[in-house]
């Protein structure tokens, strides 16, 4: 099944449709999806390592946009859609402890989870909630998610031949170390 998945995300990137997909995955996840887009970016690069920046260039804009949709959610629904994805995340009752002293470090806040594994949609829906200066949001946002995705784009961009066989000889491997990345994100938010 992996390896189904893993040639079809391959096969994927090689489509007219594959930018349209990463936009779609990394502006929902910048707000409320769990799944980051380095799930399909980085098979996109490896397909088409010519393309890397470009890649790197939708990811970005795709998820500052998204960014920009999850501090609206923070800054004008919280009550009704805001409260919900912190429930989701089980971070509503810690939410509350954490908007009084947001601000103080609000732009470095947005910084550290764009850049991390750190689930980036709560520090937007914090932005918002907090009201955090909506400029300062936006350039810690393209600082952070441009810094995140161009450094992975130059790594496969460089090494992408090497690190394909290295994955596709080791992808069961691989599929664990990013499950465990992915879930040390969601433990530091101790939503697990």
């Amino acid at each position: 099944m992996l390896r189904g998945l893993y040639d079809w995300t391959i096969s994927l990137a090689r489509t007219p449709y594959a930018l349209w997909a990463l936009a779609a995955v990394a502006f929902i996840e910048s707000s409320f999806f769990p799944i980051p887009p380095d799930v399909l970016m980085i098979p996109m690069i490896i397909a088409r390592p010519s393309r890397a920046f470009l890649i790197a260039g939708v990811a970005t804009i795709a998820s500052v946009l998204g960014g920009m949709l999850g501090y609206f959610i923070g800054f004008a629904l919280y009550d009704s859609v805001g409260v919900q994805i912190l429930q989701f995340y089980g971070k509503e009752d810690y939410f509350a402890e954490f908007a009084v002293t947001y601000n103080s470090y609000g732009a470095w806040a947005v910084l550290v989870a764009g850049v991390t594994p750190f689930p980036y949609k709560v520090i937007t829906i914090a932005s918002g909630v907090t009201q955090l200066s909506l400029p300062v949001f936006i350039f810690a946002s393209i600082t952070a998610r441009a810094l995140r995705f161009f450094l992975v784009a130059a790594l496969l961009w460089k090494f992408g031949e090497p690190i394909r066989d290295f994955i596709e000889r080791r992808l069961g491997l691989m599929f664990i170390l990013f499950c465990v990345l992915l879930l040390g994100g969601f433990a530091l938010l101790g939503v697990l």
